[in-house]
């Protein structure tokens, strides 16, 4: 089994895959009588032919080391994840090689952050490391299927950095 060891999330490291968002860097705007600093447009989202629309998921609390054995994708459109809760959660995602995922990278993110996997982006499961592991998701609602699974031959163990 192939060891993957999770490494802190940054913008940098996670762009192949999609957007980072969090409150770095100044607010673009101050907002509701100088109380509230607005962060604008943090992530790319993209729906193609279908609308957004706003999930909620409760997803079981994981551990590492973390059995990866699957991955995802969503062909018609990008997908984010905010936590509603202020945990840190695990994010597995793999570039895409030929219609299939390549090496998995694992990243955890710092409490506040969210992602935005870009369409048809290979990633993991939801896995939140607390609980309750309670994220509203952003993702495409219309016709079509919109979902891949690749199964891995052998599997990959997520490790802590």
């Amino acid at each position: 089994m192939t060891r993957i060891v999770a490494e802190t999330i940054s913008a940098e490291a996670f762009a192949p895959f999609g957007d980072l968002i969090d409150i770095t860097g100044a607010p673009d705007k101050i907002i509701n009588q100088g109380q509230c600093g607005r962060y604008h447009d943090r992530a790319k989202l993209d729906f193609g032919d279908a609308r957004a629309g706003i999930s909620l998921f409760n997803a079981n609390p994981r551990e590492l080391p973390y059995l990866l054995d699957m991955v995802e994708r969503h062909p018609d459109g990008s997908q984010a994840f905010i936590p509603m809760t202020h945990q840190p959660f695990l994010v597995v995602v793999a570039p895409d090689e030929r219609g299939q995922p390549g090496q998995p990278r694992a990243f955890i993110t710092n409490p506040g952050q969210a992602v935005n996997y870009h369409r048809g982006t290979w990633h993991g499961v939801l896995t939140p490391m607390h609980g309750p592991g309670l994220f509203a998701v952003v993702d495409r609602i219309g016709d079509g299927p919109n979902l891949e699974e690749y199964w891995f031959s052998t599997p990959f163990e997520v490790v802590d950095r």
